[in-house]
């Protein structure tokens, strides 16, 4: 299954040319997976990091910019889980706008406890509701 939503380029995304800042990415994929941890997975942030004691750092990111995004353009961002470790979770993000895909990215995130920094496995909650998601990565021919 796959979780959207949107965001819009706003001026602060943008260097003086308009088009999106690459490093504002990364803070729009970050939000993006907030929210859907918040929405989808039944567990935001404030529960998770501040009330549960674990927190979910992105432990690998690759990222291909596919083309440009500017100050205005109304962006959707699609989030799928494809594989669920004990500790991990590989997703795809990817944004898109006006029918072109502009950047996509391969993230890794680590469910890990906040007092000893160790990787912890996934609250049964959280497993259940990503297991759900899972899609499976097409195969690289």
């Amino acid at each position: 299954m796959i979780f959207e939503t949107s965001t819009q380029v706003r001026f602060a995304h943008v260097d003086p040319a308009g088009i999106v800042f690459y490093p504002r990415y990364f803070e729009m994929v970050n939000g993006a997976v907030e929210d859907w941890f918040a929405q989808s997975l039944g567990a935001s942030f404030k529960t998770m990091h501040i009330d549960g004691g674990y927190g979910t750092p992105t432990v690998k990111l690759e990222v291909t910019f596919l083309s440009p995004s500017r100050l205005g353009d109304e962006l959707t961002i699609r989030i799928t889980p494809r594989v669920l470790g004990r500790t991990s979770c590989h997703i795809n993000v990817v944004f898109t706008g006006e029918g072109r895909d502009r950047l996509n990215a391969d993230i890794v995130l680590v469910c890990m406890d906040l007092d000893d920094h160790k990787a912890r496995p996934w609250p049964d909650f959280i497993r259940e509701k990503i297991a759900a998601q899972l899609v499976e990565a097409p195969s690289q021919a």
